[in-house]
């Protein structure tokens, strides 16, 4: 039996870096998803091996006219046209940029109550 790694609130993230994240005094080695429903431990080591299957929680969980911020590492990587085109259709906004930058708009973006998520490769 797998268990699932998950923090069940949304949280402000307080460190990246490392392999890894801090949130809600606690730290996480590798990549993360924050969603509404919570922070889930996500499997993608790089922006390069993201497939649709990677997304499949976030589709079908965020509302459209919300965003999902796409840290895809250390630099910004643009996802695939299969990826865009996902997002476009569910009316979710995707926004990539590399990990750092997502980490810091998400923080921002959820003070201000905005509709928002994010799904951060870990970065060294």
């Amino acid at each position: 039996m797998k268990l699932e790694g998950r923090y069940p609130y949304e949280a402000e993230l307080t460190a990246y870096g490392n392999g890894g994240f801090r949130f809600a005094d606690m730290s996480h080695k590798g990549s993360i998803l924050c969603l509404p429903s919570g922070i889930y431990a996500w499997e993608p080591v790089s922006a390069e091996s993201l497939t649709l299957d990677h997304f499949s929680r976030v589709l079908s969980e965020m509302k459209p006219q919300s965003v999902l911020l796409l840290g895809t590492g250390k630099t910004q990587i643009f996802p695939g046209a299969e990826l865009t085109r996902a997002f476009t259709q569910a009316g979710i906004g995707l926004e990539p940029m590399s990990t750092g930058a997502a980490a810091r708009t998400y923080n921002i973006l959820l003070a201000e109550k905005r509709a928002v998520g994010a799904a951060l490769i870990a970065v060294d």
